[in-house]
């Protein structure tokens, strides 16, 4: 396999402009639109420069590259800390009960609040991959590969991670859960209210969005249904989370409904159980892993084999040459 992940770079940004424009909609830190895809880039660059460790607001943009032809073919984003820039806003599920004596009756509501619970929390996000390349498990290589990224750089993360799935979209590109929530108070419909999302920040949220709890039970059926599902295609990424130790908590995004994973950071499965040591040889005999080496802009992951000799690391060569790596150098991995 000749695919390896990298740091994005400025020359990346018509090829991720291709992938954005085959999103459909709803794909918040991926959108089709060059400037606000340049500015990610040039945010990505600045935090790959920077040489502290301190805990910042930065934005990490990770490729997925054929080697083999300089293809970009995929790409993920992680982010130092979230809700920074401009306030992070989702919807917690919550429950009202209440008695009544004269009925001797109990009732319960559900209701969705406006909160910043998770502000300050690293996320996950921004993966996408070309249609053409969804199998051999390149998918999985670009969602673990930034844990390994995180667990390389550990000090520049919070103790909390996050990860937003996309919610329902209707064939029509629309959010029944848009409609029947916030669309009332902003006069938009949801291609535009995302787009503008993407491109400016959500504080257009605090400024129109009512503060007081919303009733589930008077939103309509089709926006009931859409709370904390996550869109067909993206079922397979709420698989690979609830592997790694994220849960859904009763947080969903304000515009699609869909589910936020959440996890303490240390505990993800990638990071905690991921192991590090220098190469000692090459060899082909090792057991299937996502490996990873380098720092900053210099990080590169990919699939190889890996065997343990005492505290000696011996790696195939075909990973060694994908990873620019050899004798001497350093790796983190971890099972496949």
């Amino acid at each position: 396999m000749s695919f390896h992940i990298r740091a994005a770079r400025d020359s990346d940004l018509q090829p991720l402009y291709e992938m954005a424009k085959l999103t459909g909609g709803g794909f918040t830190n991926l959108p089709p639109d060059k400037p606000a895809l340049r500015a990610k880039l040039d945010r990505s660059t600045q935090a790959f420069a920077r040489t502290d460790d301190e805990l910042r607001d930065d934005l990490f943009v990770l490729v997925l590259e054929n080697k083999a032809t300089g293809e970009v073919r995929g790409t993920c984003q992680i982010f130092t800390q979230v809700g920074q820039r401009w306030p992070f806003y989702s919807y917690r599920l919550s429950t009202i009960t209440k008695h009544s004596e004269e009925l001797n009756r109990t009732f319960r509501s559900e209701t969705l609040n406006l909160v910043n619970d998770l502000e300050g929390a690293s996320e996950v996000g921004g993966l996408f991959l070309h249609p053409a390349e969804r199998a051999g498990g390149l998918g999985l290589l670009l969602a673990r590969s930034r844990y390994l990224f995180i667990a390389s750089h550990r000090a520049r993360f919070a103790d909390r991670i996050l990860a937003e799935l996309r919610g329902i979209i209707d064939e029509a590109g629309g959010s029944p859960f848009w409609d029947g929530v916030a669309g009332r108070f902003f006069g938009m419909n949801f291609q535009a209210a995302d787009e503008f999302n993407a491109t400016h920040g959500n504080q257009f949220i605090a400024d129109l969005m009512p503060k007081h709890p919303i009733y589930i039970a008077m939103l309509s059926e089709t926006a009931r249904s859409a709370i904390g599902l996550p869109h067909p295609s993206g079922r397979a990424a709420m698989r690979m989370l609830e592997n790694e130790g994220f849960a859904y908590e009763g947080y969903v995004d304000i515009f699609d409904g869909g589910p936020t994973m959440t996890a303490r950071t240390d505990r993800v499965r990638s990071i905690r159980e991921s192991t590090s040591g220098v190469i000692a040889d090459l060899a082909d005999d090792g057991e299937p892993a996502i490996v990873a080496t380098g720092r900053l802009c210099g990080f590169r992951c990919a699939y190889g084999r890996v065997a343990r000799d005492g505290d000696a690391l011996l790696l195939d060569e075909e990973a060694a040459t994908l990873l620019e790596a050899g004798v001497g150098d350093a790796i983190r991995y971890i099972g496949r």
